[in-house]
């Protein structure tokens, strides 16, 4: 693991951190943590990916970057792209999204048909699958090309115009998604899918296999951490209302059945993806993204989990 340029970060404009120091300290409790966790196998294209990757990048609100290791590599961000495509119907919708979705921890698996069908077809959250299903049914309501809308969003937020999906793995979703068919077909009965299936399960699959690397996920979801506007570039992606409503959802929602020990231990609103990937932002101060491929059981990084629990342990700093 390499370290890149050394910042100097006014986190909170009282107290200065060394984030060199910091991320240092952590690099070396790494060196004795277990190689605990797997790689996601359960979706093909992602079991070959090498688990070893680490990456780190800490972007401020004033535009300073910090970061370590594989933090420009590429990798599939998984269900950290539901964040992407919730800001886009939230800002399309406004209140009426809340008839179709709630904002609820779901208390089951991601993709649970029990609960879903105990509640006559309307998710949870926005980022348990069935929630997603139903944002991409809205997007695919709203745009004609919804796919392409989804990916010059990104591109905007990171001024990257060469960010992509990726084919294989959107293809190897495809090929293993049945209980993903299952679920939309449900919800479809139900009248909460207003296109049709096949339409709308590719555009999620497309969705999930979107691949950017953790410098640009930090710069993507910066908007979150600036009261919805991009400091990049200045612009309002979400107003401060819905910027709001989105880093609550995802302190309550953003980690399967692991949002509470999040919360707990790191304190911060994120979302993680079965990539291996995880970003969070601190409101008024950072955005961060971390990448190890291994996960534990409840299907977040493990490696991932312990650097943004260290990091808001030492510098004493989170929402709460």
């Amino acid at each position: 693991m390499k370290n890149n340029n050394t910042e100097w970060i006014d986190c909170n404009n009282t107290e200065w951190i060394d984030y060199k120091e910091i991320f240092s300290e952590i690099a070396i409790e790494l060196q004795s943590l277990p190689s605990a966790g797997k790689v996601a196998s359960y979706i093909p294209e992602l079991d070959h990916i090498d688990g070893e990757k680490l990456g780190i990048h800490l972007i401020t609100t004033n535009n300073i970057h910090y970061s370590i290791g594989d933090s420009k590599e590429r990798f599939s961000i998984q269900s950290i792209s539901k964040v992407f495509s919730l800001a886009m119907a939230i800002d399309l919708e406004g209140t009426d999204l809340w008839d179709r979705v709630g904002i609820e921890p779901s208390g089951t698996a991601f993709n649970s048909l029990v609960q879903l069908e105990h509640e006559k077809g309307v998710p949870r959250n926005p980022f348990i699958n069935a929630g997603a299903i139903v944002v991409c049914d809205v997007l695919a309501s709203h745009f004609q090309n919804p796919r392409k809308e989804i990916i010059e969003f990104i591109r905007k937020l990171t001024g990257k115009k060469n960010i992509n999906y990726s084919s294989e793995v959107a293809e190897s979703e495809r090929r293993t998604g049945y209980r993903n068919r299952a679920v939309t077909c449900l919800m479809k009965e139900f009248g909460n899918i207003k296109n049709k299936v096949s339409d709308v399960l590719d555009l999620y699959f497309d969705l999930c296999s979107i691949e950017m690397s953790c410098e640009e996920l930090a710069q993507a979801f910066a908007f979150l951490s600036n009261s919805g506007a991009n400091p990049l570039t200045g612009e309002v992606i979400v107003s401060m209302s819905h910027s709001k409503r989105i880093n609550a959802i995802m302190q309550l929602c953003g980690f399967y059945d692991e949002a509470g020990e999040f919360a707990f231990k790191v304190g911060l609103p994120g979302k993680s993806g079965v990539g291996g990937g995880i970003v969070a932002v601190h409101p008024g101060k950072y955005s961060i993204a971390v990448w190890s491929p291994k996960l534990n059981k409840k299907g977040n990084s493990y490696i991932g989990m312990k650097i943004l629990e260290s990091l808001t342990t030492k510098t004493n700093l989170s929402i709460f």
